[in-house]
């Protein structure tokens, strides 16, 4: 089992408004992402988490901006895509499989960040060197 690094939370927290959580496992996570900023969060809980993870995501609109936060480094916008289910393994009777698809901002404000190539390059202006 991964262990995770004290100071970061082991939970993915996405938010619609501020009294509309969930969280996430991720020890039950895979995120892929492309070169268009697409990622694709790969979920695999017990049947009654994908009830509460299919409601939460239930009325949201194809576009719409929600936050997101990994393992408790700070929230950040993405539009969301849908919600898929997932295909292939062969999963235990109690637990289900759904690809949550989410985009990352094409346009930041180059004020603030540099974004140079996909979510994991992003880096703070401080602290690219000139």
């Amino acid at each position: 089992m991964f262990m995770f690094n004290p100071e970061f939370s082991d939970k993915i927290r996405i938010t619609k408004n501020p009294d509309e959580t969930i969280e996430l496992d991720q020890n039950r996570v895979r995120i892929r992402e492309n070169d268009k900023g697409l990622m694709a969060i790969s979920y695999v809980a017990p049947i009654f988490e994908m009830m509460d993870l299919e409601n939460f995501f239930e009325n949201l609109l194809t576009s719409e901006k929600i936050k997101m936060d990994i393992g408790g480094t700070g929230d950040f916008t993405v539009s969301f895509r849908g919600i898929v289910e997932g295909k292939g393994k062969n999963f235990p009777q109690n637990l289900d499989h759904r690809i949550i698809l989410l985009q990352e901002p094409v346009n930041l404000d180059p004020r603030v960040n540099i974004q140079t190539k996909g979510f994991s390059r992003f880096k703070l202006k401080s602290e690219i060197s000139e």
